[in-house]
């Protein structure tokens, strides 16, 4: 009795599809062996496109043919054995050369002979055929569903396939946590490892119901997708599905992702300053020792010897308080602009209305050039490489006009209370440099701040905006004596004669040298005219960027 390898294949190693596939061939194949009479000396089962060569398990049955421990192969169809032109013509030249003497299949029937072969070489070459034609038709439709917004693949994760509509939508049990995900890791609080730990804690499951690795949630916080656009091939394209999150909050993350994987955590430190500032002159850190009773600050001189000097806690506190009551703001004063910004919220209405209209006009003038590039690579008269880069500039710029488009027309007035809390902020510094809170007067400064050195015994460092402009708008140079009814800024009280050695005073000492008493008094009132100069000199946009600053 001849003996047969019996080979059965499927097209994927998904274990949800054409699982049927597999036990239907054996199942049928076990039966045509029983009613030719074949012997049936081996089963090879392999989950593996034929596409291209390189099946393993095919390719160790055809090494056991070559041994002579079988005579032929038993399988569904040839186009089982193979799907391209070099598995094919091994298969033929093995039967020419006797290593394989019969070919069986229940669908299709193979005489080893000469117009036996031609057939079996026009039934691979059909099989190829049909795999080649059915990747041009699946590349075909993915172009067409991408033209149209629609992403031709598996929903990613948060969302799920609507076979309806042939389209994604946000899944309402895992889209609201992938949202949560991004804000999350916006904030620079989270590692990707603590990160995962808490999508963990959420209880959501990946594919096969499996918990969500850490490479997964990368991918997910940089898949633009959850903002509108779809990334296909390296390529670019404006979907149709309703996003989960704006492009402002997915740029946050890259920028988050991009500086940082993992939260720089604050240690404990013996002395409130240290770390937060560098050496003028060599570039080193600045250490801190405890000598008789004092705190002094110093270079550590590790990159190189330099010449700067000791500076003690209290001269280096004076010049930390004279730098945050720059941006303080008094409770007069803080009225005042508070009411100035309310006036401009309720005035805003017709200029967000003008904003909107332009921001529309911009977006259809960006439509129009995305179809016109369209056109110039239809007829060949740019690369491939040079239209999918201006593209995703274009499509980029698109998004980024509708989201500021979105932020205005939703959130019309949004800015006011931002605005409001960056001006109570500069009303609580003189809260904090009155205070002896060091750590506070440490964050205060990192917020309002940067690039901060110690040279020549004098704490230097940059205004950030929105800070530099109102360290730049109150007035420092105008030292009255006396009083008056005009409103005051109180700025130098700290290094007058009532101040205590460590450059603190008592906070009713303050009270009442802001209410009562002549000394340490500057004019407030141009710096009030200034402050709401600027804040009427500058657009709606400008003073939302500023507001979020």
């Amino acid at each position: 009795m001849p003996k047969y390898y019996l080979y059965a294949r499927k097209s994927t190693d998904d274990e949800d599809r054409q699982i049927l596939s597999i036990e239907s061939q054996i199942n049928e194949l076990r039966e045509f062996a029983r009613k030719e009479n074949l012997l049936i000396v081996d089963e090879f089962v392999e989950a593996k496109s034929a596409k291209s060569p390189g099946r393993p398990i095919f390719d160790f049955m055809l090494k056991q043919l070559e041994s002579n421990n079988a005579d032929g192969i038993l399988a569904w169809h040839p186009d089982r054995l193979a799907r391209n032109s070099l598995d094919g013509g091994k298969i033929i030249y093995l039967v020419d050369t006797g290593v394989i003497g019969d070919l069986r299949f229940p669908t299709y029937r193979f005489d080893n002979t000469a117009q036996g072969k031609f057939m079996l070489s026009i039934a691979f070459g059909q099989s190829k055929y049909y795999i080649d034609n059915l990747s041009e038709n699946i590349k075909r439709g993915f172009r067409e569903k991408l033209r149209r917004g629609i992403w031709p693949g598996w929903a990613p994760f948060g969302y799920m396939n609507d076979q309806d509509k042939r389209n994604v939508m946000p899944n309402p049990e895992i889209a609201p946590f992938v949202k949560k995900m991004f804000e999350l890791y916006a904030t620079g609080n989270f590692s990707l490892k603590e990160l995962t730990f808490e999508v963990a804690r959420w209880n959501i499951k990946g594919k096969r119901d499996k918990p969500v690795h850490k490479s997964r949630v990368a991918l997910i916080l940089q898949n633009p997708f959850y903002y509108g656009v779809m990334r296909f091939n390296k390529e670019l394209h404006e979907g149709c599905h309703p996003p989960l999150i704006s492009k402002k909050l997915f740029d946050k993350v890259q920028e988050v992702l991009a500086c940082k994987s993992r939260p720089h955590q604050r240690k404990p430190v013996k002395f409130s300053f240290v770390g937060l500032m560098k050496c003028g002159e060599c570039g080193a850190s600045i250490t801190a020792e405890l000598q008789k009773g004092h705190i002094y600050y110093r270079c550590t001189k590790k990159i190189k010897r330099c010449g700067q000097k000791f500076l003690r806690e209290e001269a280096l506190l004076k010049q930390i308080n004279k730098a945050i009551l720059k941006v303080f703001i008094n409770d007069e004063g803080k009225q005042k602009v508070i009411s100035h910004l309310e006036t401009l919220a309720q005035d805003n209405s017709k200029a967000s209305f003008s904003l909107s209209r332009q921001t529309e006009e911009r977006i259809r003038n960006i439509t129009v050039k995305v179809e016109r590039l369209i056109d110039l690579y239809v007829d060949r008269h740019i690369s491939q490489e040079e239209y999918q880069r201006k593209k995703a500039k274009l499509i980029l710029a698109k998004k980024d006009l509708q989201g500021k488009l979105s932020e205005i027309e939703k959130k019309s007035g949004g800015w006011l209370e931002p605005a409001k809390n960056f001006i109570s902020s500069c009303n609580w510094a003189g809260s904090v440099a009155w205070q002896g809170n060091l750590l506070q007067k440490r964050d205060f400064l990192k917020m309002c701040g940067s690039n901060f050195q110690i040279r020549g015994k004098k704490l230097l460092f940059s205004y950030t905006e929105p800070h530099l402009t109102v360290a730049k708008i109150v007035p420092k140079d105008n030292w009255r004596r006396g009083g008056d009814s005009n409103s005051r800024i109180l700025t130098d009280y700290v290094y007058s004669k009532h101040a205590h050695s460590t450059g603190l005073c008592d906070l009713s000492e303050k009270k009442n040298c802001l209410n009562k008493g002549p000394s340490s008094r500057f004019q407030r009132d141009s710096g009030l005219i200034r402050l709401h100069t600027f804040f009427e000199s500058i657009s709606l946009i400008e003073l939302c960027d500023l507001s979020e600053k």
